[in-house]
């Protein structure tokens, strides 16, 4: 069972990568500071087991990135099994007030702790202005000093994750260099994002990174909109395309059972899997950490095509 500090025990945690030797080697990363803020993913959808072990990933390559990083998992509609980002906020500053008490009490002079108590993160590629509204309502009611980031999109590295997702299901080249073609590969590709029409703009950014990737036409639409996905489908073969994909510009949690499904059908296409726990997806939580914090690890890097 998970707790508001982190993973069960058991489960398989991400170690920080061993110094390369040689004048090439890769710089150091930075340690997270002596009493930084907690980093807290804020993690929408209904809690599950599989729902789980994907924010443990994420949090887990963060902490790989950035070692003595303290990263929790707060849901939005958690339970006793599940915490809420409500309790794991609350917890997280409970913990810091007891760490002074026994540092005065033991004799140490320290200064009372100011700033922020964590950084809460939101688990969304694109903005959803309704969960987001709902992660503010919660940091509100927390009453903990709490900073709240923007999401983890729009970034090269999504579309570099969206590329890989649609290779993985056959849609697409793995490697956009070599000249060979996939039979399956699409010729145009749908990007379904959820959030209404600032979520489509904005995933809509990213689709042009992704269309100079793939050498095909992307188009945003919005999974949560009626007809939208089918109207895009629609626009595309209109321009010459003949074998779609849906491509869900979605981590994976924020995303109604069933939806996805349902418009690859309605579109009459096949559609890769949601983001999911991408190393991306770790590596950008943990950059709108820093940012917030005003400290700069390296700056998160795709993976080289050859």
């Amino acid at each position: 069972m998970s707790s508001p500090t982190g993973p069960a025990s058991g489960l398989p945690v991400r170690m920080p990568r061993p110094r390369q030797p040689g004048r090439h080697r890769r710089p150091e990363p930075l340690a997270a500071p002596e009493g930084a803020p907690a980093l807290v993913l804020a993690v929408p959808g209904t809690p599950s087991a599989a729902t789980r072990s994907l924010a443990e990933e994420v949090v887990s390559i963060a902490r790989s990135e950035l070692p003595g990083l303290d990263a929790r998992i707060g849901y939005l509609d958690g339970d006793d099994e599940f915490p809420t980002l409500q309790s794991v906020l609350t917890h997280a500053a409970e913990e810091r007030t007891a760490r002074f008490e026994q540092a005065r009490a033991a004799g140490v002079d320290v200064a009372e702790p100011d700033g922020p108590v964590a950084v809460v993160v939101p688990l969304l590629a694109g903005p959803d202005n309704a969960l987001l509204r709902r992660v503010r309502q919660a940091v509100m009611e927390s009453r903990v000093a709490a900073d709240l980031t923007d999401v983890l999109g729009p970034h090269p590295l999504l579309a570099e994750a969206l590329h890989v997702r649609l290779s993985e299901a056959g849609l697409a080249r793995a490697d956009r260099a070599r000249l060979f073609t996939v039979a399956t590969a699409a010729d145009g590709i749908i990007l379904a994002s959820v959030g209404g029409e600032e979520a489509v703009q904005a995933a809509g950014i990213t689709g042009m990174l992704l269309a100079a990737r793939l050498a095909v036409p992307v188009m945003a639409a919005a999974l949560d909109v009626e007809g939208a996905i089918a109207a895009t489908a629609e626009q595309l073969r209109g321009s010459g395309s003949q074998q779609l994909a849906l491509a869900p510009y979605l981590i994976g949690p924020e995303l109604d059972a069933g939806l996805l499904d349902a418009a690859a059908k309605e579109a009459g296409c096949a559609a890769a899997e949601a983001l999911g726990p991408y190393p991306a997806i770790g590596k950008l939580a943990l950059a709108k950490y820093t940012t917030a914090l005003g400290i700069a690890p390296q700056q998160p890097q795709g993976t080289p095509t050859h």
